[in-house]
């Protein structure tokens, strides 16, 4: 189950990082009441998954979900570049969190 909170915690992460955008500084309430909401709930379920799953793999694993979470959001959704430098980028990222996983018990 710890990998499902650990999944849940860095889709999360994406919510809230990209939501940043829309919160203006914080000065707009609902984009930014939900930020918050999604930053909780991703540290949240993060504080679940590191009662199975070491400290650094799981830190590692959240950040990489919401690393590419939030590159791929940019390039589909908000038009940032699409380059090969930058796709190939991501796909080493997620490379690294199967590897973790792999690597990880339980």
């Amino acid at each position: 189950m710890a990998w499902v909170w650990l999944t849940l915690a860095g889709l999360l992460e994406i919510v809230w990082a990209v939501g940043l955008k829309y919160t203006e500084g914080f000065t707009r309430l609902l984009p930014s009441a939900l930020t918050v909401l999604a930053m909780v709930g991703s540290v949240y379920l993060l504080a679940l998954a590191v009662r199975a799953i070491p400290i650094g793999t799981a830190y590692a694993v959240w950040t990489g979900i919401g690393a590419v979470g939030v590159a791929i959001v940019g390039m589909v959704l908000l038009g940032e570049p699409k380059d090969a430098l930058r796709v190939g980028s991501i796909l080493l990222i997620v490379l690294g969190i199967a590897g973790l996983k792999l690597v990880t018990p339980s």
